[in-house]
């Protein structure tokens, strides 16, 4: 019997296969060796991305905030993984500048997943969270729609800790940002 490990296809053969998905189909590399695709995402969490981002306009020096270069769903390649979180960004005084590759070799100096239902919720919480921060991510969120709720996580001893959670219509400051930011918006209307 053959060795699985050794069908397994490197992140190139992989990568060429995510490119070739169709529109609206986002392909990750996980686990190294298996191709993860998903769908995309529904209402609940689009609004809490969008809201996030817009959370952090003032911080974006690419809509002409300051300190960070934000961006959506931009691929990141951390070694023979491909990951693509729901936003990520670097600090200006580590990048000046971003450079111009896809998917982008730079470890970002945060990143924020918004949790879906079913099991990509799962994965982001078990396998991207402590990939993350085991590749020197600083800073992770967790956004949860459904609970309405913020997590922010760093590295601890070789495992992701919660250092702050926050929701509903809160307004806190989320690490690594400096500044207030009203929660209300970020989570769909309740029905009465």
């Amino acid at each position: 019997m053959g060795d699985a490990a050794a069908n397994l296809l490197d992140f190139e053969a992989l990568y060429r296969q995510i490119q070739a998905l169709p529109e609206g189909v986002t392909g990750e590399i996980i686990d190294p060796g298996v191709l993860r695709t998903m769908s995309r995402p529904g209402k609940a969490h689009r609004r809490s991305q969008r809201q996030a981002l817009e959370a952090l306009r003032s911080h974006d020096v690419s809509v002409g905030g300051t300190g960070w270069w934000v961006e959506v769903e931009v691929e990141v390649r951390f070694g023979q993984r491909l990951l693509v979180p729901d936003l990520c960004g670097w600090r200006v005084e580590r990048v000046p500048e971003l450079p111009d590759e896809n998917p982008l070799t730079l470890v970002p100096d945060w990143c924020c997943e918004v949790l879906s239902p079913g099991s990509a919720g799962r994965v982001d919480r078990l396998k991207k969270l402590p990939r993350y921060l085991a590749s020197g991510v600083a800073h992770v969120w967790l956004v949860d729609p459904a609970l309405r709720l913020v997590e922010v996580y760093v590295e601890r001893d070789g495992a992701p800790l919660r250092v702050m959670a926050a929701g509903e219509a809160e307004v806190a400051t989320l690490p690594p940002f400096e500044g207030a930011i009203d929660l209300a918006p970020w989570w769909l209307p309740t029905e009465e």
